[in-house]
């Protein structure tokens, strides 16, 4: 039966058993996992049960699906508990971080965000707390979060066969990013390379994992973040690959013998792109992330490395974009693959 024809109750997307974890969570996040269906393993493969296609995922129809008996749902939990017009406000989609819950509450249901909060945990038994997601505030993009039910404390998640420890309440984890870490993975073999915002090592991490460099440079200037960062490479045994710097990477990147750098902010990502091009040596790859317009990419993208490399005496060849996720109405949050010549 070709993919035109597949029946919606018998659609499944399927990765590899170590991509599994990171592909339900964001499944999950984003109200695509059909929760009547079981995720099934056969041989090196899982079959992600999902209500309908999605963009840049393999898609099978299974065969022979297995249903749960009933799985209750957030809704049937809060039957009588909250007025009917609210009902459709309610979550349908979260994304549970190590054993942490994060959440969007609708402004209208703030009232009632313990009691949903109190839900969830019942749903999971093994998570411990529940924090309700208002966004990122500050120079550092600190998550600005409250907690809605059970206790806040440090918690390690897994992507990938990477753990990753922080603070929930401290430091951002996107589950938007998870394509883009899972693609950092493959790349870098024997590369030095250079992360200029690192954060906990979200890339750093899965290159060296994976890919294991000769070398990682990972710079943050969040003393906060630069702690979990450390802590994470001894977490994950790559104390041999990954060198932490804390500071500002306008000042600390090193410069000229760079096979690959990674520029994973937005917004200000810009104003360090000297940085990140005087480190490459001829011949480097320049990862810039940024906000764009949607109708303006990927010209908008691409034009601000390949003009600071002008300005520099150096010409840039683009190897392609790469839509990593909506970052608001009619924004994209996209990175472009650039070779520095």
């Amino acid at each position: 039966m070709t993919r035109a024809t597949c029946e919606p109750d018998r659609l499944a997307v399927v990765v590899g058993s170590s991509e599994a974890s990171s592909a339900i969570g964001m499944l999950r996040e984003r109200g695509l996992l059909d929760k009547r269906r079981k995720i099934v393993r056969r041989g090196g493969m899982v079959e992600i049960p999902v209500l309908k296609e999605i963009e840049g995922m393999q898609i099978v129809e299974q065969q022979s699906p297995e249903h749960y008996i009933k799985m209750q749902e957030l809704s049937d939990l809060l039957d009588g508990s909250i007025p009917e017009p609210l009902k459709k406000l309610l979550p349908r989609g979260w994304f549970i971080l190590g054993d942490t819950i994060i959440v969007r509450i609708h402004p209208d249901l703030s009232e009632h965000k313990r009691m949903i909060g109190t839900a969830l945990l019942r749903l999971y038994p093994r998570c411990r707390c529940v924090l309700a997601d208002k966004g990122v505030r500050g120079q550092f993009r600190e998550p600005c979060r409250e907690v809605i039910a059970g206790r806040p404390a440090e918690t390690v998640h897994r992507e990938n066969g990477v753990l990753f420890k922080l603070d929930p309440m401290r430091i951002m984890f996107s589950q938007g990013n998870v394509k883009e870490r899972m693609r950092m993975a493959s790349l870098g073999k024997d590369e030095i390379v250079v992360d200029m915002f690192a954060g906990i090592g979200y890339f750093s991490l899965p290159m060296a994992v994976h890919s294991r460099p000769y070398r990682i440079t990972a710079i943050e200037i969040n003393p906060v973040a630069h702690r979990y960062l450390v802590e994470n490479i001894r977490l994950n045994h790559v104390e041999d690959i990954v060198e932490p710097v804390l500071g500002d990477c306008a000042v600390l990147t090193p410069e000229g013998d760079a096979d690959r750098v990674i520029m994973g902010m937005v917004g200000i990502t810009d104003r360090y792109l000297r940085k990140g091009i005087e480190a490459l040596r001829p011949g480097g790859i320049l990862h810039y992330h940024q906000n764009v317009p949607a109708w303006q990419y990927p010209d908008a993208l691409i034009r601000p490395p390949v003009h600071a490399a002008a300005l520099l005496g150096r010409s840039a060849e683009p190897l392609g974009c790469h839509k990593i996720k909506k970052y608001a109405p009619g924004i994209i949050h996209g990175v472009a693959d650039i070779r520095i010549c």
